[in-house]
């Protein structure tokens, strides 16, 4: 498939946009790991190894025509480290072929000029890179100095959009370093955002006063429409909770090399049902039920995707759930229910 204009993107991710608010019963993102083995070892990652094999490419085709059967908006391709997988190309194409938005998280290590063109051929959208320090450290190597080549690479050949995440928080020893990775990523002409790093259940770490400070400097200097849709990042880093409906498992999927879908990267094997045998009802169950880890939830893309439900259809727990469908409600009748507590 050819690549894409912006005009086409644009056009694509508003047609997206308006059908996720129109309707709930399609997933409006989707994580997919390709390769669970990465380059690198950074040290606070816990979604890597080093010796897996890829997936096979009929797998994840299979994989991504199911996706496509339930409707998904946007697939982005995660890992591990997704440009290690040698049919990467062929599996952002069968994305594409299906009229899903296409987008890739990578580490940022391959992007040499002859991938960067195959990347536009098979018509990635979108891509993210995160940076965590200047200088590579013993935390990580995914340094601004290691990879600045790599990036101008992306500036003059890319014709997806580009964006770069640097990070605050536990593990990372200068956290005005982010001042440094956010600029030069502007400098470039790429968008750029702010995470939190979170610990191994996807929770908030806390920040220290300097961290805090740093965090709201990038923020404010960042896109509008990032700051609009991660609020919620706010109430964290003051060390507040943060009370939201978490859609996991239903509005966004998380599917790992395995093939099973998770509520997201940190949540693995809940619900724990591979793909290929996830239902609907499985996502009405997810969409309605309560997460016990939403309070001090930092997985931004996950909170992204509740943002789009957050005034409907409130949420109960798994066992009133239970309940209620062992006593023969229908699946209309559990939701009118929720809508008229």
């Amino acid at each position: 498939m050819p690549k894409a204009s912006s005009f086409s993107r644009f056009t694509r991710g508003v047609r997206h946009t308006v059908r996720a608010f129109a309707s709930t019963k399609h997933p409006v993102l989707v994580h997919i790991v390709p390769m669970r083995r990465c380059n690198l070892s950074c040290t606070y990652c816990n979604e890597y190894d080093k010796t897996s094999d890829p997936v096979p490419i009929d797998v994840m085709l299979e994989r991504i025509d199911k996706l496509a059967e339930f409707g998904s908006s946007v697939i982005t391709i995660s890992g591990g480290e997704p440009m290690m997988h040698p049919e990467i190309y062929e599996i952002i194409a069968r994305i594409r072929h299906h009229g899903m938005i296409a987008g890739l998280i990578s580490n940022g290590y391959y992007f040499q000029v002859d991938k960067i063109k195959k990347l536009n051929e098979a018509g990635l959208d979108y891509l993210q890179i995160s940076i965590d320090n200047v200088n590579p450290d013993d935390v990580s190597k995914k340094s601004l100095k290691v990879l600045d080549s790599k990036l101008v690479n992306l500036r003059d050949h890319a014709k997806f959009k580009v964006n770069i995440n640097s990070v605050v928080g536990g593990g990372v020893a200068n956290p005005e370093e982010a001042l440094i990775i956010a600029s030069r990523a502007r400098e470039l002409g790429f968008s750029s955002t702010v995470g939190v790093i979170h610990d191994e259940m996807g929770l908030n770490k806390g920040l220290t006063d300097r961290e805090k400070e740093v965090y709201k400097e990038i923020k404010s200097k960042g896109t509008r429409s990032y700051a609009r849709w991660n609020w919620f990042q706010d109430a964290l880093v003051e060390g507040k909770e943060y009370e939201w409906r978490c859609r996991a498992g239903a509005r966004y999927l998380y599917v790992d090399e395995g093939g099973i879908v998770s509520w997201c990267s940190q949540q693995r094997g809940t619900p724990g049902i591979p793909l290929l045998e996830y239902t609907r009802e499985d996502m009405e169950r997810e969409y309605i039920t309560e997460k016990w880890c939403a309070p001090t939830c930092t997985i931004q893309c996950v909170h992204q995707v509740g943002h789009l439900d957050a005034w409907r259809d409130k949420q109960i727990s798994i066992s009133d759930y239970n309940n209620r469908k062992g006593n023969g409600l229908k699946k209309e009748t559990v939701a009118q229910v929720l809508n008229t507590e």
